[in-house]
């Protein structure tokens, strides 16, 4: 079995995400192939110290630092049949990847994925976490808290037949965000299945700042805007309701500002203020959920759950309206990088 790991900049978790990958239970050899970045905060440095001490760690350079890139790397890099991705933000239970071959081989599937668990060190990184964890904060998908089994759209990380990968053509380096989804939606076509199964579960550590978050859901929204550019309706329609509501807010302020000015007036500037009402159930809805038991326990928790909501809704819809309309280009997440938009230091 081959672990596949792209990392770049992740010295504080890249230990103990390794630590689960090797503890891993599980019959026959293993290795893990890190498709290594040009990181600048001493991952690579750690990346060497512990490939010298485990003769299972494989590097491979990534000089792009694209995932994508990095992923086709690693698998072609690795020698077993089987390919289990895995993060450097991601933590395994160790009988995750044993249990995700046994389901792939029971139910026939190409793909196998579980259960994104999100976990949090700070009161921020633990209310991104809240939001993960909450069908509210990115839109009910099944990975993000699914209870029931079976086939799926796309699949987090994913345990993957290398035979069905190879066919395929592996990830598409031209997609910098939204890869495992582009990569799934060739799988099911070619006639293949992917598979969710509830009972596998990773914990996931966020972004731990608001700046990376934004960063990083504005770039994974125009990613997708992309994405629905090139397969259109392919996109589940719960992709479009972020930049659905940056559009009914920004509608909103245009129609306040033409009543402020008295451009519209009476039984026009009544029927106009219809535009507000999906605003307001948008913001009783995030007050309902911070104040709720998903918002945490103290006020500071709901205050930062109240914060982060929008600012992932708002942050993703906007890079998805920038991306529909003129495409993601050279866009990455620069979210674990500098404030330049490029993957390299």
């Amino acid at each position: 079995m081959s672990f596949v790991m792209p990392v770049l900049n992740e010295r504080d978790y890249l230990r103990r995400a390794v630590e689960t990958v090797l503890g891993q239970d599980i019959p026959g050899p293993a290795e893990l192939v890190l498709a290594l970045g040009p990181s600048t905060d001493g991952t690579n440095e750690l990346a060497a110290e512990l490939a010298a001490g485990d003769d299972r760690i494989v590097l491979v350079d990534n000089p792009d630092a694209d995932i994508p890139i990095g992923l086709n790397l690693a698998i072609r890099a690795a020698r077993h049949a089987t390919i289990v991705r895995v993060d450097a933000h991601s933590e395994l239970d160790p009988t995750y990847a044993r249990r995700a071959v046994a389901t792939l081989d029971r139910v026939r599937a190409a793909n196998v994925g579980g259960v994104m668990r999100a976990d949090g060190r700070t009161p921020f990184q633990r209310a991104v976490a809240r939001a993960y964890n909450s069908p509210i904060g990115l839109g009910g998908g099944a990975y993000h808290g699914g209870t029931q089994e079976g086939e799926a759209e796309s699949a987090y990380l994913g345990v993957m037949r290398r035979d069905v990968l190879e066919e395929v053509g592996l990830f598409d380096e031209s997609i910098r965000r939204g890869e495992d989804w582009e990569l799934n939606l060739r799988i099911r076509r070619a006639g293949y299945r992917v598979w969710f199964d509830p009972t596998l579960a990773v914990t996931y550590w966020p972004r731990e700042s608001w700046t990376r978050l934004v960063r990083q859901f504005s770039a994974t929204g125009r990613w997708r805007g992309e994405l629905v550019r090139r397969f259109g309706r392919g996109n589940s329609l719960r992709f479009f309701a972020p930049p659905a509501l940056v559009l009914m807010i920004l509608l909103g302020i245009v129609v306040g500002v033409l009543q402020f000015s008295s451009v519209v007036q009476g039984w026009w500037s009544v029927a106009a203020s219809v535009v507000y009402l999906p605003v307001v159930a948008y913001a009783f809805l995030i007050v309902g959920v911070a104040i709720g038991p998903g918002g945490g326990r103290g006020w500071r928790d709901k205050l930062w759950t109240a914060a982060v909501l929008p600012s992932m809704h708002l942050a993703w819809g906007w890079g998805f309206l920038l991306g529909v309309i003129g495409g993601a280009h050279d866009t990455v997440d620069t979210s674990r990088l500098g404030s330049r938009n490029t993957p390299l230091p």
